[in-house]
């Protein structure tokens, strides 16, 4: 099979880890070039053993690159994205996709128009940590889902970079919100139905730093995000209630716990108060130990490089894609939502 030849745009932190795993790990694809406009990362990609391209007209002019990566401030994802799709090239565009969903639409029409494949970077839906809470929810481990609590916490008090400028797309829902969001409505396949947004300009004057987001979706299912750059005493990445049981991911490398109640273990319930560190409570007190059991948490296999096999497989006809412009597209209107609750200061209901 001929290697297929795939060029960037942008190569810089993103850029140039696209290359290296891609080199890595996918042996279908040739990385063949890079064009950014600043002359060190040209250099970069030399030393790299890449061909810089002198322009961006010269990348696309290419007739022997069949991808394009994007990996550029967000700001100028639609018109790069465009532009490549009118060249005739395959388009994987970093997220966030675009500014707002509208953006999205027009980059749509354009992939409809020219027939090419066109993808966004979800990477993080190959997490460990997110790929046991999906499998223990798909495979109704935990009964019925209402809860669930999905939390990034850093502690370095700033954005970094481009990503702390308004006018580059910057801020923390546009960062890490698009990724939490894209996870919470790729294990919930039904329609959210409401949103509330808090979000915090605390380190990084113009764009959002620490925030807080919530989902409720058409189950009734609460799903609430968390992501803040100054907090110096961590809490579990997941911690997920159904009514089967309980799961807690402690971290990015998957340690955790899952508490599932046992079958035809009733609980008896005393007449008489119980008396805890909690004060006089019923409804507070510990559950009794044989009404649980501790079990394994579900196992899975992993790999960020998944997500370049499937585009490869995808452009061979052999694979439907993974991560769909139409996914994007309802996560970019629940993100649009996001900004028009914070600006209003309330909860809005949708339909998305």
């Amino acid at each position: 099979m001929e290697k297929l030849r795939l060029a960037i745009i942008g190569f810089g932190g993103m850029g140039s880890w696209h290359a290296e795993n891609i080199s890595n790990k996918i042996p279908e694809i040739e990385v063949c070039g890079a064009y950014d406009i600043r002359p060190e990362a040209l250099e970069n990609a030399r030393a790299k053993g890449y061909y810089a391209y002198s322009s961006l007209d010269e990348l696309l002019a290419d007739k022997t690159v069949d991808i394009v990566t994007i990996a550029v401030p967000n700001n100028f994802h639609k018109d790069l994205a465009i532009k490549a799709l009118r060249a005739g090239k395959n388009v994987i565009c970093e997220k966030p996709v675009t500014l707002n969903s509208a953006e999205l639409e027009e980059i749509i029409a354009v992939r409809d128009e020219t027939g090419k494949v066109f993808s966004i970077h979800q990477n993080r839906r190959w997490d460990k940590d997110y790929c046991i809470i999906k499998k223990a929810k798909d495979e109704g481990l935990l009964g019925q889902v209402y809860m669930v609590k999905s939390i990034v916490q850093g502690s370095r008090g700033s954005m970094h970079g481009w990503r702390g400028y308004k006018e580059n797309g910057g801020g923390m829902l546009l960062d890490w919100g698009i990724h939490l969001i894209d996870q919470a409505m790729n294990m919930f396949s039904e329609k959210v139905v409401g949103v509330n947004a808090h979000l915090l300009s605390m380190y990084s004057p113009g764009v959002d730093d620490n925030i807080h987001l919530f989902l409720r979706f058409e189950s009734g299912c609460s799903y609430m995000m968390e992501m803040s750059t100054n907090c110096l005493i961590n809490l579990p990445r997941w911690h997920v209630q159904g009514t089967q049981g309980t799961i807690q991911i402690d971290d990015w490398n998957g340690n955790g716990r899952f508490l599932k109640l046992k079958e035809n273990a009733e609980m008896k319930w005393s007449d008489d108060i119980v008396y805890t560190a909690a004060g006089p409570t019923r409804t507070m007190a510990p559950r009794p130990e044989y009404t649980m059991t501790e079990i394994p948490l579900p196992q899975v296999n992993t790999d960020w490089a998944d997500y370049y096999k499937n585009i490869v497989n995808v452009i061979y006809g052999k694979e439907s894609l993974i991560v769909t412009p139409e996914q994007a597209l309802r996560v970019m209107k629940v993100v649009d939502l996001m900004f028009e609750s914070e600006k209003e200061g309330a909860a809005l209901a949708c339909n998305i």
